[in-house]
């Protein structure tokens, strides 16, 4: 597992049920409210700061995720991204990476293609079995409560990268 994650230059990862715990709060006038975990935040902020690259692909689209993810300054943004690989495909050529540069964080069945092809794939405790099945790692921490940022720390204590980035 080390080896593969040695060669990681981009996370990229699903929405909801990574990046938040899958909830999803319609409001009165029709939108969305989504609880992002600060944690992840701030572990994406690192990653990027080691001059690694964040991408976010998601089959649904919100106005939470726009917001969230330009905040985070998140490299590339796949909102409605159904079928997941063409996004991924198009990833893999705007960032000039191959398949085993990326990481690649999924719960459910729709990021199983892209869990296949990802160089190191995880998946969160609170996947669908048939995610776990095809990944590398499960995280410890559920998804929107600090599973993105165990990742960010495995990737980068395995760099040796992450020292230098939480000195002061």
């Amino acid at each position: 597992m080390n080896e593969k994650v040695k060669k990681i230059k981009v996370l990229a990862m699903d929405v909801d049920g990574v990046l938040t715990d899958g909830g999803i709060m319609i409001n009165k006038d029709g939108s969305e409210t989504k609880i992002f975990d600060v944690q992840d935040g701030f572990g994406l902020v690192l990653f990027k700061k080691a001059g690694l690259k964040t991408v976010v692909i998601s089959a649904r689209s919100a106005k939470a995720v726009t917001v969230r993810t330009k905040d985070l300054k998140i490299d590339k943004v796949y909102q409605d991204a159904f079928p997941k690989i063409k996004a991924y495909e198009k990833m893999l050529k705007a960032l000039n990476v191959s398949d085993e540069e990326v990481c690649f964080i999924g719960d459910d069945v729709p990021d199983i293609p892209v869990l296949q092809r990802a160089g190191f794939a995880v998946a969160v405790p609170n996947a669908v079995l048939e995610v776990k099945r095809v990944c590398d790692m499960i995280t410890t921490k559920n998804g929107g409560r600090g599973a993105v940022r165990e990742v960010v720390e495995l990737i980068l204590k395995a760099q040796m990268k992450w020292d230098n980035l939480i000195k002061h």
